[in-house]
């Protein structure tokens, strides 16, 4: 969605009614990147509040496995028939890593600069690792710094942790091109081979099911990158005429049930299945999910065409790229707070079988009150790095790519 289009929400409404052709947004899908990225940053978000301790929560980690699944199905939409020049694979590289990596640096800088702080303020540091020591080394900073944190060259999470999903996206892109400018048509051939062997490699290497980032991320990527590309290589064009039909006739009473059974379908699955090897399914769970709302036949497809779902979805990214910092944040001022005033804000609590310093010890109340507010603040931070960081970045790196 462009950045017009953000600001005049009847440019998104004329963009709706239009239907979509190769390379157009399916905006339902972007609404729903956005609402996985707030999951997940509930997820990472320590408080004793029920939200948190919920089996749910626990498990939407899952929901990075959507962005791969939609990244695949984006990605193959708009450059599979594209790929077939030197020039036009040069183009693609510099557009994607001018949309994931200026922010990623930002953060990364940002994360830099807090560890320079604590070196200057001994107050900062509280009961924490040393700075510049543990996930926060030199070492780890380099790998960050050459998106190589999610490749298998490290031993354990570092920096801005949710960016190995970044790491594991870029080269899942490189691959790709690679892939469809050698093999052309008969890509899809590669694509079925990865969406069957790398659950099969999960299921036999992994001991911690479909958690895996930064030893085995590349491979959890390319998974879910894979079925995403299946399933725009084969449904591309179909869906596209279907949704169409479906903007002149109307949500259907059919599709609202489709999707209401669907939102049920994922929310049981992702409470069952986080903590064993039945998650390893999720990109085929999320691949269907896609499909069905890919068509925006419904009344939940509808809820999510509204300006503020769109927002979100236009924000998807920067939330999940500055939630970590800003919750981070949060429980520094908090341990400040405690330390002065002893309110019971913060403290030790018990999350998902871990001791951590979390929200709410108090009362989970007091957890509940910090989710809105860490939710509040981190959707507030991300519009400032959309604003100023995502958007100038993709149309400077666009322009580049232009003179190509």
């Amino acid at each position: 969605m462009t950045q017009t289009a953000f600001l005049n929400p009847t440019r998104v409404t004329a963009t709706i009614q239009t239907g979509t052709k190769a390379g157009e947004r399916f905006l339902v899908l972007d609404s729903w990147r956005g609402i996985c990225a707030l999951l997940v940053a509930v997820f990472h978000f320590p408080t004793s509040s029920a939200i948190s301790q919920s089996a749910f929560v626990g498990s939407s980690y899952l929901f990075v496995d959507f962005f791969f699944v939609l990244s695949g199905f984006v990605i193959a939409s708009s450059y599979a028939s594209r790929l077939d020049e030197p020039d036009e694979f040069t183009r693609f590289a510099l557009v994607r890593f001018g949309r994931i990596y200026p922010l990623h640096l930002v953060m990364l800088l940002a994360f830099a600069a807090f560890e320079t702080l604590r070196l200057v303020l001994p107050q900062l540091h509280g009961t924490g690792a040393a700075p510049f020591t543990g996930g926060f080394d030199l070492k780890s900073f380099l790998a960050n710094l050459f998106l190589l944190q999610g490749m298998g060259f490290a031993d354990h999470l570092s920096w801005n942790a949710p960016s190995w999903s970044i790491s594991a996206e870029f080269f899942a892109y490189m691959l790709f091109a690679g892939v469809v400018f050698a093999a052309g048509q008969r890509a899809w051939i590669w694509f079925v081979a990865a969406a069957v062997t790398a659950p099969l490699f999960l299921l036999a290497v992994s001991t911690r099911h479909m958690d895996v980032s930064f030893d085995f991320g590349f491979i959890r990527c390319l998974y879910g990158f894979s079925l995403g590309a299946l399933l725009a290589w084969f449904q591309h064009d179909s869906i596209a005429a279907a949704r169409q039909a479906l903007a002149r006739d109307g949500a259907r009473m059919a599709w609202t049930l489709a999707e209401v059974v669907m939102v049920v379908v994922i929310v049981l699955f992702v409470s069952l299945a986080g903590d064993n090897d039945a998650g390893i399914a999720a990109p085929f769970v999320f691949a269907l999910a896609l499909y069905l709302f890919a068509h925006e036949g419904g009344w939940i497809s509808a809820m999510l065409r509204t300006p503020a779902m769109l927002t979100l979805g236009a924000l998807s990214y920067s939330i999940y790229m500055v939630h970590i910092f800003v919750q981070a944040r949060m429980i520094n001022v908090a341990g400040l707070i405690e330390r002065k005033l002893g309110l019971g804000l913060i403290g030790d609590i018990w999350l998902r079988g871990d001791d951590v310093t979390g929200f709410g010890t108090s009362s989970p109340w007091v957890g509940l009150a910090a989710i809105v507010a860490m939710l509040i603040a981190t959707i507030a931070a991300s519009w400032f790095t959309w604003r100023f960081v995502e958007m100038p970045a993709m149309a400077w790196f666009r322009r580049l790519s232009k003179r190509i």
